[in-house]
């Protein structure tokens, strides 16, 4: 369990796909062969079957087109506000759907804001292909990767401890037994995979649908913040009633985005009362 809830808090998710360029490089395929067909190629060589005809792909060979994030952030004032950020802003923009602008503003708003940042495999996964990508895109990331002399003179998203909480490495078991988010969260009484998931990521950006991706990755951010919110509820950093207050911050939160540009986010909002996940428990009515 984590110690601390920092005064600011990222929850984040990130989405990938299969990079065609790596496959045309790794696999000496030819410049104009159709992206489709890269895939197809390097999930082949994944050892592809009628069972399973998209096979795990090392994240290093993977490109990242989506990150979102749910802010929370406590004032001085003891005022909470919540945001839902998400890369690229406008997914019809080539200039920021490119994978080195979408990590490259990530970690430099980390490497700014240090926040606590908030994942699910994220010390596996998310960190992981952010480090490899970003390493094989050129980018420097000097704020986020640096690490204090001490552990009490600065955040470390590098060492084990508060700056980076991974539920899925709090909560899992091993093999089968680790639950996936979505049985998590759904279990809780929060929306888990709605009309899409990670399987057809892939599908929908090769199809030229970015902005359905970054909706879909919204909303797994939102997935793992409320989670999380319910896993500092269980760790004693809310009592019942300041945990019903989070949930209500979240609740308005969705409501003004919805109200907003991000009208899909009502499906998640629909999903979460269906659920009944965003009301208040017994023990704070």
């Amino acid at each position: 369990m984590f110690k601390s809830v920092f005064d600011k808090v990222w929850a984040f998710d990130c989405e990938w796909v299969p990079d065609p360029a790596a496959g045309r490089v790794l696999y000496k395929l030819p410049a104009d062969l159709p992206d489709r067909d890269v895939l197809a190629h390097m999930w082949q060589q994944a050892g592809a079957s009628d069972d399973d005809p998209m096979p795990f792909l090392k994240t290093v060979v993977c490109r990242v087109v989506s990150i979102a994030a749910v802010t929370r952030q406590r004032r001085r004032d003891g005022s909470v506000q919540l945001h839902l950020l998400s890369l690229p802003r406008d997914p019809h923009d080539p200039t920021q759907t490119t994978e080195s602008q979408v990590i490259g503003t990530f970690l430099d708003a980390i490497g700014e804001h240090k926040p606590q940042l908030v994942g699910f495999n994220s010390i596996n996964a998310d960190l992981k292909i952010l480090l490899q990508r970003a390493l094989i895109n050129g980018l420097s990331a000097a704020e986020f990767c640096r690490r204090p002399d001490k552990p009490w003179e600065g955040i470390d998203y590098f060492a084990r401890g508060d700056a980076h909480v991974d539920i899925k490495d709090i909560v899992g078991g091993w093999g089968k037994a680790t639950p996936s988010l979505h049985e998590l969260a759904v279990l809780s009484g929060i929306p888990g995979k709605l009309d899409v998931d990670g399987n057809a990521v892939a599908e929908l950006w090769l199809g030229g649908e970015l902005d359905r991706i970054v909706a879909y990755n919204e909303c797994d951010a939102l997935t793992t913040y409320l989670v999380w919110l319910r896993l500092a509820h269980l760790g004693g950093h809310f009592d019942d009633a300041a945990y019903a207050q989070e949930q209500r911050r979240v609740r308005e939160l969705i409501e003004r985005e919805v109200a907003g540009a991000r009208p899909h986010l009502q499906t998640f909002l629909a999903a979460w009362q269906r659920l009944g996940g965003d009301q208040p428990s017994a023990a704070s009515a």
